[in-house]
């Protein structure tokens, strides 16, 4: 007896096993009669939810997009949160410099999902930046930061991130990782008009601290 199931969760059952697929053989290594056969499905079935194999790396990525953004936007709106912890957590969420959506990040950063990888920057670089400028303009309205560019500001600083910090773009040792991070938050400082050493103490959210416990 033939299976009939909903569309939405065909469409996921197709783009669960495209994703562990493309995960273990990378995009270029999947055929879409893997992904038939990992679903087993017909080839029809296939085109009916998708046109193409690259419509269904569009469509993972829409999905990562979702997981990704929402996470830093629900933090992002949590007013609870102190405005510069807000800002470290939702950077962190993004895992720019490590966090919740490890799992995202590992996959993509497979050599064999290049494509997804740039597919995945392009979207935090674009959909980062609105969410932070929000945080800023509070911490504008608080006395805690001055700067007449908010938005460009924090284009900036996710673009730096995203490429400084990302162990495909530059190898870097834990040293050198601090000392970058160290000179960004110093700058970033500067960037949004900042006191001196007022951002200083988010180095404990990266884990590091010297010998007498001090950042």
């Amino acid at each position: 007896m033939r299976v009939v199931k909903e569309a939405e969760q065909r469409r996921n059952e197709i783009l669960d096993a495209a994703d562990e697929l493309f995960g273990q053989k990378g995009f270029d290594g999947t055929s879409t009669n893997d992904i038939l056969q990992k679903v087993g499905i017909a080839r029809g079935t296939l085109y009916h939810h998708f046109k193409s194999k690259a419509d269904i790396m569009d469509a993972l990525i829409e999905r990562y997009n979702v997981r990704l953004l929402g996470a830093a936007q629900e933090i992002a709106a949590d007013k609870s949160i102190p405005v510069v912890e807000r800002i470290i957590r939702v950077v962190m969420a993004l895992n720019i410099s490590g966090g919740s959506s490890e799992e995202i990040m590992e996959h993509i950063h497979k050599p064999q999902n290049a494509l997804m990888h740039q597919k995945i920057q392009k979207v935090i670089i674009n959909g980062v930046p609105p969410i932070l400028t929000g945080i800023i303009r509070e911490g504008i309205e608080q006395g805690l930061f001055n700067t007449p560019f908010p938005y460009e500001c924090m284009e900036m600083v996710v673009i730096y991130a995203n490429t400084v910090f990302d162990d495909d773009m530059v190898t870097m040792t834990d040293e050198e990782r601090f000392s970058r991070i160290q000179a960004f938050i110093f700058n970033v400082e500067r960037l949004l008009g900042a006191e001196s050493g007022s951002l200083m103490d988010t180095m404990r959210m990266f884990g590091r601290e010297d010998n007498s416990g001090n950042m």
